[in-house]
């Protein structure tokens, strides 16, 4: 049974090589030109203002857990629209009741006031 798993562990173990050896060669024969600019900020490309440690608002964190739970709920509808036809009707009245507690839920976030970026 362990024969049949050793093409996978393998590809895992040749990938692994190659992944580090491109990482060790760049790093060894890659140019090193440093200037301001390499040396600069890149991150948004924005210079930080004052100190890194602040802290952000709880609208920011509200948004952000919002986001992800309404686009995991989407990724349900991938897999729905592909069987579709086989569902049946039962499937779509499913679906709709799924996207109608999504859509409640929303609008109890939006009534709150946990979108209003103040």
């Amino acid at each position: 049974m362990l024969e049949a798993y050793a093409p996978i562990l393998i590809l895992a173990v040749v990938s692994a090589v190659a992944a580090a050896g491109m990482v060790i060669g760049s790093h060894f024969l890659g140019p090193i030109r440093p200037t301001p600019a390499k040396r600069g900020v890149y991150e948004s490309g924005i210079t930080p203002l004052g100190n890194a440690r602040e802290r952000f608002s709880v609208k920011f964190y509200m948004v952000a857990i919002l986001f992800i739970v309404f686009d995991l709920e989407t990724v349900f509808l991938i897999p729905w629209a592909v069987t579709f036809r086989a569902l049946g009707v039962s499937g779509f009245v499913e679906m709709l009741i799924f996207i109608g507690v999504l859509l409640v839920g929303f609008v109890y976030v939006w009534k709150k006031g946990a979108l209003q970026w103040e």
